[in-house]
């Protein structure tokens, strides 16, 4: 997997917006002002939220994932090498998790 081709995957999700926070080539895409992914500068791969640390730990040890630099926790770092299909997963779930967390109003105004 890419960065264009995640980029492409998020930019399909309702609401998704991407900028450059931080400055230096970074992709940081957004759901209602709320972070759901990143891919970095230079690191080869995306970092996404999970529902919470134990998951966290739990992908890590499995080694489906890194723990993700700079990120709380319950953030991990999925390798561009990962099979598309648990990337793509991950990319869903952490959006999903983040959008869920947003105020009714402010879903609701996102579409479906």
């Amino acid at each position: 997997m890419s960065r264009e081709r995640i980029n492409a995957i998020c930019a399909q999700f309702p609401g998704a917006e991407c900028s450059d926070p931080w400055g230096g080539g970074h992709d940081a895409w957004k759901v209602g002002g709320k972070m759901f992914a990143c891919i970095g500068a230079i690191t080869p791969g995306v970092s996404v939220k999970t529902p919470d640390v134990e998951t966290a730990q739990m992908l890590i040890e499995q080694g489906a994932a890194a723990r993700a630099p700079y990120f709380h926790k319950s953030w991990i770092l999925v390798p561009f090498e990962a099979e598309a299909e648990e990337l793509e997963h991950r990319l869903r779930m952490s959006y999903e998790l983040v959008r869920s967390k947003l105020p009714k109003k402010v879903q609701a105004g996102l579409g479906a």
